[in-house]
């Protein structure tokens, strides 16, 4: 045979916060398979949560293009280092400081992003989300771009934007609806509280979740949520919700007795790939083309109408968000929503006193 044509642009290569690594593909027996790989695309920027920054975006495009193009790749798997967060979205450090202020640049940002975004429903594999902890923002926007998701079951899943200066429309505003329905992506697009593994499960964000926490060398349940009932006595659907009062606090001290363990994480991510291997290739690459449709026809009709938004937001909102964010005290780092509105609605111009004021301040809001 001759020599075979190399289709990448550029070869991939090592990316500050990315790992690429091709890991041998496993048969249904769970034995390596000769020659065929599942390729695993790494967030390493655990000490933020993840969170990806330019360079990490740029980096995770190559990553997706390299394993699309490799013959010998059966499936992709995309996670995150740790068992903290899979993604909690774009750098707030960075955004807050070269970002903020600065449309301009930031519309370059959106560009980055938005092929981030098509790199994952482009990618001529099936690629599953691995999720090992938190995915929220931006990183849900980009767990739901992939096929399936297989979670353990301490994750949290959700947006943020509203509380932080900006709006869903990374992804989450067009996928959303179509995984949930109309209610459930309205509330959480605009009331940004997460979702725990089993409700996302329960909704059909997620394919599969499996436990995490290990107490005395046996895996439980998420203790901080209800797993034991499904409906209340009113009727409500209360599996997955979290829990109040004693039974929430039984739930912390069982949490602090135990080990987060990911291994059950791995082996179900690694069956899934098998199952998928055991497919004809092209049958396959052509069923979750057609099945990606409905996905990506509503990203491609926003993501350029998005992207203009949200870098003009980088004057106002995204900018006060984002600095309060970053510069704010850990445990309160939102602005003071309701003296905002007031001030709006008296007709007060944004300026860099009026943001000033908003942040919250190490000692207490600034008045």
């Amino acid at each position: 045979m001759s020599a075979l044509v190399d289709h990448d642009i550029v070869a991939f290569e090592p990316v500050a916060g990315v790992v690429y690594e091709k890991r041998p593909a496993r048969g249904l027996d769970g034995q390596p398979v000769s020659g065929l790989f599942n390729a695993w695309i790494w967030l390493d920027n655990p000490s933020q949560f993840n969170s990806y920054t330019t360079d990490m975006v740029k980096g995770v495009i190559r990553a997706f293009r390299a394993a699309s193009n490799a013959r010998d790749v059966v499936a992709v798997v995309f996670t995150g280092v740790g068992d903290k967060a899979f993604c909690t979205g774009g750098n707030t450090r960075e955004y807050a400081e070269y970002y903020a202020g600065n449309p301009q640049e930031y519309r370059q940002y959106m560009r980055l992003f938005n092929d981030m975004v098509s790199a994952i429903l482009g990618c001529d594999k099936p690629v599953i989300a691995r999720v090992n902890g938190m995915r929220i923002g931006g990183g849900q926007e980009i767990g739901m771009a992939c096929d399936f998701t297989i979670a353990q079951d301490l994750a949290r899943f959700g947006q943020a934007g509203p509380k932080h200066g900006s709006a869903a429309i990374g992804g989450a505003t067009d996928f959303l609806p179509l995984m949930v329905g109309a209610e459930r992506a309205m509330e959480s697009g605009t009331l940004c509280e997460p979702w725990s593994a089993h409700k996302a499960y329960r909704l059909g964000v997620v394919l599969d979740i499996v436990p995490g926490l290990k107490v005395d060398g046996a895996f439980v349940p998420n203790p901080l949520v209800e797993t034991q009932r499904y409906l209340d006595e009113f009727g409500r659907i209360v599996h997955g919700e979290p829990l109040s009062g004693a039974p929430l606090a039984a739930g912390k001290a069982l949490m602090a007795r135990g080990v987060v363990d990911l291994s059950l994480l791995d082996a179900k991510v690694e069956g899934l790939c098998a199952k998928l291997m055991a497919t004809f290739p092209e049958c396959l690459t052509k069923s979750f083309e057609e099945l990606r449709k409905p996905k990506i026809d509503a990203w491609n009709r926003n993501r350029e109408n998005s992207r203009a938004w949200l870098a003009l937001n980088m004057l106002a909102e995204a900018r006060t968000g984002f600095r309060a964010f970053n510069e704010g005290p850990k445990h309160d780092r939102e602005i003071d929503f309701v003296a905002l509105r007031q001030r709006l609605a008296g007709g007060e111009p944004w300026s860099e006193a009026m943001i000033e004021e908003l942040i919250p301040k190490a000692g207490g809001r600034k008045t």
